[in-house]
């Protein structure tokens, strides 16, 4: 099942994605929901990031061969940092490259939406917890990164996590292609057999230490393949199932030109 967001009448509406049509729902996926006895064409829908986060939980260098290419060791354990909500951004809409960052990154990542509230799981449980799985554009200042010497601020900004087009709620994520174009070349394609550390070890990893909440999003890790995006570019990253998360990167509102 294909759960998606849009915008319909100026208001957040979610709905299930079924061939051309949305067939409207009166709550998130991860809540109690009802159709509500309405579609619309999919055409004239108006998609925005099909989830809520209230944080969104990276994982960093959960494939070898990425943490071969940033010459850094692979880790030990799991990699973990966060990305606020405001960094959430829609299929289709701009990635703000801002005028103070030197270098802007894709990275291509498989998402888990959670779907009920999360604390101290077992791995064999994990999925009573999870709602679906969506696609996820870590956008990173590489040069802010380096320049810091930890992540924050350089996976910040608002607007740095496009997200979508949908949640898939049916999805075989232990073996599923992870595919990114930039203007229409492959750069990245990895596959989740590649994790380092897989879904339900990273969710038990993950709320050891904290709780995960309904709507709540926890990114895989990026595979090998990174590299930089340029004002006007477009970025694709495909996932089977899911579909194909679309973006083009534009200058920051705001910002002067140098």
């Amino acid at each position: 099942m294909k759960f998606v967001r849009i915008l319909l009448d100026d208001e957040y509406q979610w709905g299930v994605l079924e061939g051309k049509y949305v067939r409207l729902i009166d709550g998130a996926p991860y809540e109690d929901w009802n159709y509500l006895g309405t579609e619309l064409k999919a055409s004239k829908a108006k998609f925005r990031a099909p989830a809520a986060p209230g944080k969104i939980v990276c994982v960093g260098k959960n494939y070898a061969e990425h943490a071969a290419e940033l010459g850094m060791e692979v880790p030990d354990q799991p990699i973990l940092f966060l990305k606020p909500s405001t960094c959430v951004n829609d299929p289709e809409a701009e990635i703000p490259y801002p005028n103070t960052v030197g270098r802007l990154d894709y990275e291509g990542e498989l998402a888990v939406v959670i779907g009920r509230t999360a604390t101290r799981i077992k791995p064999q449980n994990a999925d009573r917890y999870i709602c679906g799985f969506t696609i996820l554009n870590d956008v990173t200042a590489r040069d802010v990164q380096q320049k810091d010497g930890q992540w924050t601020r350089a996976k910040s900004y608002d607007g740095f996590a496009p997200i979508g087009p949908c949640i898939e709620s049916d999805l075989n994520y232990w073996d599923v292609p992870v595919i990114t174009r930039l203007n229409g070349e492959v750069r990245q394609q990895g596959d989740t057999k590649q994790f380092l550390w897989d879904i339900p070890a990273l969710l038990a990893y993950i709320t050891e230490c904290m709780t995960l909440e309904p709507g709540d999003i926890v990114s895989t890790g990026t595979p090998a393949g990174i590299g930089a995006m340029q004002i006007g570019d477009t970025v694709e990253i495909e996932i089977p199932g899911i579909g194909v998360l679309r973006n083009t990167v534009g200058r920051r509102k705001g910002d002067v030109r140098a």
